[in-house]
């Protein structure tokens, strides 16, 4: 491990640069033809660090004619692609950007200014233009460099335009991921506070399906291109030009500068360490957009928020969680399928807290050793009956058995956890139309996404904000047999021990511990 101030010593200080600098520059540009950004989330957790947004868990053209009348700066789309392989991730990558084109007008557009797509003719309050955002994982797991390559490749077939550079940004500040001088790291807790460790020392490097080696950003790049991209072609925008100046308009030149000689999707990496240095990185990508640079962004959750002007949420309480609802009188449904170390941590905590709540195991070797399908769903109806009959009384915590069954055969992990995660969302989806919850915590990447559009059948949310500073976001379904139903997505991957227990603890009527 190495301290932080050390390492921040050779560097400028921070710059304060209020959100609104930059909402007023995205406005400036969205004056006569509507700009919006599709979030391509690769799991649901993308949406931490936003409020008022709306997010689709389905993609088709009538969705995102629904989401762009929303008349808001993004809109996430769920695509949930680090839990596919390669090909499936690809194919639905390509199918959100064709549908996203299409419903903003643009299947037989030419090109535009501003590095985005639209049809060229509109005028205020018509089709809006877009921009690309592919949102995956602070820690470096996910489909790199596939998913912006085919958006990429999308968006050049339909439109005629070229993407110039791939802009990288996995910091995520609040979660305690910060890049500096071209490095990612890994801030510690507790008596570790202060120090990083370089993100490929962690377990997340070690992830069955995408693991890694390097954690300067440039030999990933390098690394996970397999060489198409040399370390030394990588332009790495660090915090010497992040803040190259106290005027947060020199800065933006000076970004907008360093990013001029990119073309060809060439690949830029952003030294991040607070919000305000997502702010200034995100007023030159303004600047450098309005020179006519065609981007796109494969980034970490606070990206977004920083990218569009958008204010820090401040976290919810349980009361704002359910505004404008009717809480049930039933129980809540914790419902956890993450294995990373924090996540069980968490896990731990909550029911030794809970002492009132159910506690309900799906045993996943018991689930995996069924001879027939039958006899799976024997075992789920099971497990639900125990679950409603608990809901009746109390909060219930439903989680997959602790012990993590590997593979060394990336495809046969991801299949594993396909298996656990449809076996997840099956109890979920029969207490739903059973015994409704008062509200629904999913923790996990593949768990929140899949409980979100199969064991809720969420099709169309609003983001409202985060249940804890910066992370752990609660959404409002807007249709299906959810509505009403507070849902809160958390990652595994974020918050202390107490992390859970604390957001429970806001959403119940019988938590006391």
């Amino acid at each position: 491990m190495t301290l932080e101030a050390d390492i921040l010593a050779a560097f400028p200080a921070e710059v304060q640069i209020p959100a609104h600098l930059v909402a007023d520059a995205v406005a400036a540009s969205s004056a006569v033809t509507p700009k919006m950004l599709v979030v391509l989330d690769d799991d649901p957790t993308g949406t931490q660090s936003v409020s008022d947004l709306p997010v689709l868990t389905s993609w088709d053209v009538e969705d995102f004619i629904w989401a762009f009348g929303q008349a808001k700066p993004a809109v996430y789309v769920l695509t949930n692609t680090r839990s596919l392989d390669p090909a499936e991730a690809a194919g639905r990558n390509e199918e959100v950007v064709r549908n996203a084109l299409a419903a903003a007008g643009t299947s037989n557009a030419g090109t535009s200014n501003a590095g985005t797509s639209n049809a060229g003719t509109s005028t205020a309050g018509s089709n809006p233009r877009l921009g690309f955002v592919s949102r995956s994982d602070s820690t470096l797991r996910g489909h790199y460099p596939l998913e912006p390559d085919v958006i990429a490749a999308t968006v050049a077939e339909v439109t005629g335009e070229q993407t110039d550079g791939v802009v990288l940004v996995p910091a995520f500040p609040d979660a305690g991921r910060v890049t500096i001088g071209g490095v990612h790291y890994m801030r510690g807790t507790g008596e570790d506070a202060g120090k990083l460790t370089p993100v490929a020392e962690t377990e997340f490097a070690r992830d069955a399906s995408f693991g890694f080696a390097n954690s300067d950003m440039a030999k990933y790049v390098e690394e996970k291109s397999q060489g198409r991209f040399a370390a030394g072609s990588v332009i790495v925008l660090d915090l010497n030009i992040i803040r190259a100046s106290s005027d947060p308009q020199v800065t933006a030149i000076a970004i907008a500068d360093a990013i001029a000689p990119a073309t060809n999707s060439t690949p830029i990496v952003a030294d991040i360490v607070t919000e305000n240095d997502l702010r200034a990185l995100s007023l030159g990508l303004e600047e450098a957009e309005r020179r006519g640079k065609k981007l796109l962004y494969r980034v970490g959750p606070p990206f977004g928020r920083a990218r569009i002007g958008q204010e820090i949420r401040k976290e919810l309480s349980g009361a704002e969680a359910y505004a404008g609802n009717t809480p049930s009188l039933a129980g809540g449904l914790i419902v956890v399928g993450s294995h990373v170390g924090v996540t069980t941590r968490q896990l731990k905590a909550l029911t030794e807290q809970h002492s009132a709540a159910r506690i309900v195991e799906i045993d996943v070797e018991k689930l995996l050793a069924a001879e027939t399908e039958t006899a799976a769903d024997a075992y789920l109806d099971q497990t639900v009956n125990t679950v409603v009959d608990a809901l009746h009384g109390g909060d219930v915590i439903v989680h997959t058995s602790r012990l993590l069954i590997k593979t060394d055969n990336p495809a046969e992990s991801l299949r594993i956890a396909r298996t656990v995660s449809a076996a997840v969302v099956a109890v979920v989806n029969r207490t739903l139309k059973t015994f409704p919850p008062r509200f629904v915590i999913a923790k996990g990447g593949i768990t929140s996404s899949d409980v979100a559009a199969h064991g809720l059948e969420i099709r169309h949310a609003i983001v409202r904000g985060p249940m804890l500073p910066g992370i752990v976001s609660l959404w409002e379904p807007v249709d299906g047999p959810a509505k009403g139903i507070p849902y809160i997505v958390f990652a595994g991957n974020v918050g202390d021990d107490q992390s859970l227990a604390d957001v429970t603890r806001k959403l119940s009527k019988t938590f006391n511990g």
